[in-house]
């Protein structure tokens, strides 16, 4: 039996989503929806072909609207656990689709940003966007064109919220990342914080990584996340 925490961090990626039918990045072949990483997810690739990032991600955002794609049992069971876990809870994602919020998770960060919100590039001001936009579209603030871009963290930018993310590794007692290799800056170093804390640390994912977590559970996460966190309601 597991022992109850009193404090969690929970670090969800790619794998959590794939289920649901997001599809991820292909690492080994350096492409994103048959596009090169460094052409729609880097700075360079949106001041080189800002048009080209504007139609990828408005392709994602419209997959990601359409009815097909929901909320799986894992998304489910985090937030189901977030409602009834009488401790401290904190779910990082570092995936920027909405399906988290949509099972009902409310504790939740977006360390790489949201497709369904767009950024000035001038007053930083971060809003809501549910259709497509390109280097035409007026910016609320500054009503202007040129001046949006996707509110999307991309290669060799800082996550977001990171000092909130690391008080609460810092304090906790138990962390646990889900569907994620966990082998990429800052998220590497999520786990090796928690352990210097001597909180417990749990790996879920469909295969071991190299990280040297406690414990490591393989298989789907719409089958070992409900359990696992159910695990820890019981305890």
């Amino acid at each position: 039996m597991i022992s109850r925490p009193r404090s969690i961090v929970v670090l969800t990626g790619a794998g959590i989503s794939a289920e649901s039918g997001i599809e991820t990045f292909r690492a080994a072949e350096g492409l994103w929806a048959n596009h090169r990483v460094d052409d729609v997810a880097t700075p360079e690739g949106f001041a080189r072909n800002p048009q080209l990032v504007y139609e990828f991600y408005n392709q994602r955002r419209r997959q990601l609207l359409t009815p097909e794609i929901s909320p799986n049992a894992a998304h489910s069971a985090l937030a189901k656990f977030e409602h009834e876990f009488d401790g401290e809870f904190l779910l990082v994602t570092q995936n920027v689709d909405n399906l988290h919020e949509r099972a009902g998770s409310q504790n939740l960060i977006h360390m790489h940003g949201e497709l369904l919100k767009m950024r000035c590039l001038n007053s930083k001001l971060v809003f809501d966007v549910s259709e497509d936009f390109d280097y035409d579209t007026h910016c609320r603030c500054c009503r202007s064109a040129g001046n949006l871009r996707p509110h999307v963290v991309w290669f060799g930018e800082m996550p977001l919220q990171m000092n909130r993310i690391n008080s609460a590794l810092e304090n906790c007692d138990m962390f646990v990342a889900i569907g994620t290799s966990g082998n990429v800056y800052p998220a590497s170093g999520f786990y090796q914080t928690a352990k210097i804390r001597k909180a417990s640390t749990v790996e879920l994912n469909l295969e071991r990584t190299g990280s040297s977590f406690d414990r490591h559970v393989r298989g789907p996460a719409t089958e070992c996340v409900p359990q696992f966190f159910e695990s820890l309601l019981r305890s």
